[in-house]
């Protein structure tokens, strides 16, 4: 498998103006197939879903085309893709409707490695909740300690697939096996992961799985994943005539059929990232492991010479980890670090990135929690050593 950087980068037209992009776990670039997608289901004559008309058979099969390219990217069912307008949204709803079926003394097991959306959510549903801590000192979710959390109450454990704040990759699948002896589900956020590693939600044990296509060259819109049967005894509030076949019970209103248009674009676009052959699910595969490659090769670079920088501390993250890397320079805020940058075309965030219970348990986060670089496939040597010259 050939990775040509250069041809990546040549299909997203932002590139052009010269930033160094080290935000892609707050949003990449969208690709040129993706905008032309979009642009051209804008164009083209499209009616809310029904079969009267030509019109509105063009957006039902936007509506299945999007479905069928999600679960080709993380290996779903095409008929348990459940489109929304954020994984938040989406992850709100899951949590309103299964906790209609708790009652006092359930439990649920959250991590404090994660994105407050898959934090506060199930937090505000009324179950007690059980923590599982960070290792501050390696960056690791310790599996160990689910073996005490999860117990006969435990309905639901949620849990990242990779950390939005320091990259860490926690070893989902131990944790799932877990949950699922105890009889509870499992919800990964996968939002940050599937950017940058290929993506199985059955080897995964995810009950539920959040993705964002902005993380990966798409637009901004959101799914969550789920067998259908997993869906099917789930009964969100909703309006009276509003369908009650799934996945569309669980989609409020009318969707965004040029968005959807986007993300199958945005999967095409991910499966052609080499040259492999066969069907989509497979050159998706390829092009996500060719894309890994690239990526810690440049993660490697990165850390190496951060390392190498006096006054630079780093946040630890686990060994296997995603290419994102959060740090601190002595002597300025996160803000005027980030700031500094910005004003060399170098884009990197700062604070906290909504990764809440991280930064607070690290106690970073009163004083402006850190620098994150996150990189993407599309970020090459010289934009890493730029970055590097410019913190020196």
């Amino acid at each position: 498998m050939i990775f040509d950087v250069a041809r990546v980068r040549a299909g997203y037209p932002a590139l052009a103006e010269g930033f160094v992009h080290f935000d892609g776990a707050g949003g990449t670039q969208p690709a040129e197939p993706v905008i032309t997608a979009i642009a051209g289901a804008m164009r083209t004559a499209v009616s809310n879903r029904g079969t009267a008309h030509e019109p509105s058979r063009r957006s039902g099969e936007i509506v299945g085309a999007a479905r069928s390219a999600v679960a080709d990217l993380v290996g779903g069912d095409p008929a348990g893709v459940v489109f929304g307008p954020s994984a938040t949204a989406l992850t709100y709803l899951v949590a309103r409707t299964l906790s209609q079926g708790w009652g006092p003394g359930d439990e649920v097991v959250l991590s404090r490695l994660d994105h407050d959306a898959n934090v506060r959510p199930w937090v505000q549903s009324g179950a007690t909740v059980r923590w599982a801590d960070v290792d501050l000192a390696t960056g690791e979710l310790p599996v160990a300690q689910y073996r005490d959390l999860i117990g006969p109450r435990t309905r639901l454990v949620a849990v990242t697939a990779a950390s939005n704040a320091i990259g860490t990759m926690p070893a989902v699948r131990e944790i799932a096996d877990l949950a699922h002896a105890a009889g509870a589900l499992v919800y990964v956020d996968g939002v940050h992961a599937t950017a940058h590693r290929p993506t199985d939600v059955g080897a995964l044990g995810a009950d539920f799985y959040a993705t964002s296509a902005y993380k990966w060259s798409g637009p901004h819109y959101s799914a969550v994943i789920a067998a259908p049967e997993i869906w099917e005894p789930l009964r969100p509030a909703k309006l009276i005539p509003s369908p009650e076949q799934i996945p569309d019970r669980f989609e409020y209103g009318t969707l965004s059929f040029e968005l959807l248009a986007g993300i199958t674009a945005a999967v095409d676009h991910l499966a052609a990232l080499t040259d492999t052959p066969g069907d989509r699910r497979r050159r998706v595969l390829a092009g996500m492991a060719a894309a890994t490659e690239h990526e810690n090769r440049l993660l490697g670079r990165l850390l190496a010479g951060l390392a190498a920088l006096d006054g630079v501390t780093i946040c630890p993250a686990g060994a296997d980890r995603c290419p994102t890397v959060s740090f601190r320079v002595a002597g300025q805020s996160p803000a005027e670090t980030a700031r500094a940058l910005g004003e060399r075309g170098i884009c990197v965030s700062h604070g906290d990135y909504y990764a809440v219970e991280y930064f607070e348990t690290a106690g970073l986060r009163s004083d402006g929690g850190a620098v994150r670089a996150s990189l993407y496939h599309y970020n090459t040597e010289d934009e890493v050593d730029r970055l590097l010259q410019a913190l020196g």
